[in-house]
């Protein structure tokens, strides 16, 4: 994904183009001790605070008319721990920085997701994750968290130290309090062999939880108006480094994965009955190749079409059928939809909010080009996903409430409790915490 998000004339905007909202002041502390004092202030002034990130969430969930806190001077690693195998990262810290700083000092995160524009502590704050058997999401590799709160104090967190806070921060919302550091476990980097190669949807259907047990990471991207899927296979392998060749590279997912698909879809955009040749001509234009990384060379990779997005994570032992109800709904409606769906899983985590909560988890996200009407789309699939208890991707498109919340989460209300005894002002409030958290 390209550009972060922007604020001109005093309005900031998404990524997505999805939200603008108009603060009442913006701050760019340089320390925890300015951020703390920016928190205070705006509890003087009886102005709500929100954080924000690189703008890569599609809901309004770092919206406000009150104190926009921008964390662009937070950045850095603060500590590297060799011996405990951590790594402690400002808040404001892209991921693709934090990514490119553990390579140089011979380490990496165990997993990660398929973009490295976000910071860090926007990417845990709304749940970012990859796709894994065994390894979770970017949230569950935390072991630490350094949070203001709403009376401005700091406060540290961990499995030892206020455990009840760590279990919900780690995936928080941003409803209590700004994350200002974050301590991640890591590992000695290691090499990440990539098969990626083209297969029919229904194979991959039948076969999916073959492919899911036999790969540490399984992926695949499924063309609508087609029967055609591009499946990834990611595994650790002994070496030796093969990366893509860099023109091999440039050519695929640069000219072909960006450019060529830009094209397509400024063409479906303005004449829709052309989208199911361009998915069929899409699904067929990458070749099978095999290549051989580090982790974030191989996890992640350039995004720049920009779209909209809405994401679900569904029980894993539903995915199957909640995929075919989604390509019958599709196939039997007027619908053009010309971004592939993408297919992740995670194995169940322990973080209160998270949508692997308590249960291991399939994801499904559906894409439209920016500019196209997707709400028809996206409520009928939103219809699908709900009928099997989905949650949403807590940064991308949904419609869900805290009364929908409150029955898919079975510790719902133990965050909301803690919500109150942290922020009982709702210092740290927008719309968006009040539709899906209640008040």
């Amino acid at each position: 994904m390209g550009s972060t998000a922007s604020a001109r004339n005093g309005t900031w905007r998404n990524w997505g183009g999805t939200v603008a909202a108009r603060p009442a002041r913006e701050v760019t502390p340089a320390s925890v001790d300015e951020l703390t004092a920016a928190v205070r202030r705006a509890a003087e002034d009886g102005l709500p605070v929100k954080p924000v990130g690189s703008g890569h969430s599609f809901t309004s969930i770092a919206a406000t008319d009150g104190v926009l806190i921008r964390p662009n001077l937070l950045t850095g690693i603060r500590d590297i721990d060799r011996t405990g195998g951590t790594v402690t990262a400002e808040a404001g810290t892209p991921l693709k920085r934090l990514n490119v700083a553990l390579a140089r000092e011979g380490l990496s995160l165990t997993n990660m997701g398929d973009i490295m524009e976000q910071t860090v502590s926007g990417a845990i704050s709304t749940g970012t994750h990859g796709t894994g058997r065994d390894s979770a999401s970017i949230a569950a590799q935390i072991r630490g968290l350094e949070l203001v709160t709403a009376d401005g104090s700091v406060l540290t967190c961990s499995e030892k130290e206020n455990p009840d806070v760590f279990a919900a921060a780690r995936i928080g919302l941003g409803a209590l309090g700004v994350v200002t550091a974050v301590t991640f476990a890591v590992e000695p980097v290691f090499l990440l062999t990539a098969r990626e190669e083209p297969m029919p949807f229904d194979r991959v259907c039948a076969e999916f939880d073959q492919l899911h047990a036999e790969n540490e990471h399984f992926e695949f991207y499924w063309f609508p108006h087609t029967g055609n899927t591009n499946t990834k296979r990611n595994n650790r392998s002994a070496g030796p480094e093969r990366p893509v060749p860099q023109v091999k590279g440039w050519f695929e997912d640069e000219f072909l994965s960006n450019g060529v698909f830009q094209v397509a879809n400024w063409v479906g955009r303005a004449a829709p009955g052309t989208i199911p040749a361009i998915a069929r001509i899409s699904s067929k234009a990458l070749s099978a190749r095999t290549y051989t990384d580090i982790p974030y060379k191989v996890f992640t990779s350039p995004r720049r079409v920009r779209f909209v997005e809405m994401e679900y994570a569904v029980p894993r032992e539903a995915l199957v059928e909640t995929l075919r109800e989604l390509k019958a709904m599709i196939d039997r409606s007027p619908l053009r939809v010309s971004f592939p769906v993408e297919v992740r899983t995670a194995p169940a985590d322990d973080i209160t909010l998270s949508t692997a909560s308590g249960r291991d988890t399939a994801y499904i996200a559906v894409h439209m080009f920016k500019g196209t009407p997707y709400q028809g789309y996206f409520t009928a699939a939103e219809r699908i996903f709900t009928a099997h208890e989905g949650r949403p991707h807590w940064g991308k498109i949904h419609t869900r409430d805290a009364g929908y919340f409150s029955r898919v989460y079975p510790r719902f209300e133990e965050f909301t409790a803690l919500r109150d005894r942290l922020d009982p002002e709702r210092r740290f409030r927008n719309d968006y915490l009040r539709r899906v958290l209640g008040t």
